[in-house]
């Protein structure tokens, strides 16, 4: 008789161990995404709210404020521009810097802080002290978001930061008894720094090039016995420039250095060098327009052909540049430069442009340049004037 043997109590208790150790396991594998999304969750900021003195309440993020308008962005309405006599109370989750009109602004003069606006005056908490900074709004001309503040005031923005500018280019083609080829490209870049028009600048810096190349083959007409070679005529007008500007405490007065570089076939000038420093000074500056005047001292070599002999100069460049912007996105540019040699009165050049920008789709524009200049010593069998209208295709890069 084989023997009735009791199982192990081990074993009659196997089936509840293996659900414990399987709840440890489960719970060891998933708390981790369950904090998680807990943690995202929380993480989440609350929406910003305006209280409007009608009672009403709109949702979302206050983006800036300039004076007594509120830049506000909701995802029902989109962003609005709200103007603060509509606002009874405006609470923000955010950190912000306010700045009160003719106020210095410098790199550690502001910390971000919490803000809350109610009874017309903004409070900006400040971060060092803990004590509310209570601007009224009609005191008030700019609130940035600690963002903004931070790439724009505090940091040290990269070599590839903040640049702006265009692309333009044209061509002309001739095929017939004449052949030949016109062609322009110009190149604009600037960046500003800030890069926002509501702070200060502190630097600017702008580089442009502008080529135009064209190239006329005349058959002999008759053709003789033997035959006469056609003439070729080519014309080749370069000019470069590149120039860094240091703002003074904020103010209008700037100081500058820059170079600049032109080849001009048509008046025999193979290459013009100038390198200066001067100052400049902003005249107007408007979210419509800028008027700019600048002068410098500079050193210029002059490179001509043969037989015409080179020169070293001493000079002062004079420079006035005006920018408007006009109805339907239209831009005016206009400049002006006088170039006097000291060491030589007899030696002084010019330049003058003007230009018209046409919007027609998206960032493309028609250009409309007409450029003038002027050498009083042109190299032998030249003349002094050079004129050129220029079209092309522009391309806005950002």
């Amino acid at each position: 008789m084989i023997p009735h043997l009791e199982p192990a109590p081990i074993c009659r208790l196997g089936k509840w161990n293996s659900l414990f150790v399987l709840s440890l396991v489960s719970g060891a594998l998933f708390q981790p995404a369950v904090d998680a999304r807990a943690q995202t969750a929380a993480a989440k900021p609350e929406p910003d709210v305006i209280v409007f003195t009608n009672g009403d309440q709109l949702t979302g993020t206050l983006e800036r404020a300039s004076g007594d308008s509120f830049v506000f962005k909701s995802d029902v309405v989109g962003e609005v521009t709200v103007s603060a006599d509509k606002i009874k109370e405006l609470h923000a989750n955010g950190k912000f810097v306010a700045i009160k009109k003719d106020e210095r602004i410098t790199r550690t003069s502001k910390q971000p802080g919490a803000m809350t606006y109610g009874d017309n005056a903004i409070s900006v908490v400040d971060i060092k002290s803990g004590a509310p900074e209570v601007i009224p709004v009609k005191n008030l001309a700019n609130l940035i978001d600690d963002a903004t503040y931070t790439a724009e005031v505090t940091s040290n923005p990269g070599i590839w930061y903040g640049w702006h500018g265009a692309i333009s280019g044209g061509i002309t083609a001739i095929e017939s008894t004449q052949t030949g080829q016109s062609y322009n490209l110009a190149v604009t870049l600037a960046r500003l720094i800030p890069s926002v028009d509501f702070l200060p600048p502190r630097t600017r810096t702008t580089i442009n090039a502008l080529e135009t190349y064209g190239k006329i083959t005349q058959p002999a007409i008759p053709q003789t016995i033997p035959p006469t070679l056609a003439s070729v005529t080519k014309t080749s007008i370069f000019h470069a420039d590149a120039e860094h500007d240091k703002y003074f405490d904020a103010t209008k007065l700037y100081g500058l250095v820059g170079v600049s570089f032109d080849h001009n076939f048509s008046q025999g000038l193979n290459l013009q060098q100038i390198y200066g420093a001067g100052l400049g000074y902003t005249l107007i500056k408007t979210p419509v327009q800028e008027f700019d005047v600048k002068a410098d001292v500079h050193y210029e070599r002059q490179n001509f052909q043969p037989p015409t002999p080179n020169t070293n100069l001493i000079g002062t460049s004079f420079t006035e540049q005006y920018r408007r912007n006009l109805p339907a996105k239209i831009i005016f540019t206009e400049s002006g430069t006088f170039i006097p040699a000291w060491n030589n009165l007899d030696v002084y050049s010019a330049i003058f442009a003007a230009g018209l920008q046409l919007p027609t789709y998206k960032r493309f524009s028609l250009n409309l340049n007409l450029l003038n200049n002027y050498l009083s010593n042109p190299a032998v069998g030249f003349n002094n004037n050079s004129l050129q209208f220029v079209t092309g295709v522009v391309y806005t890069l950002k």
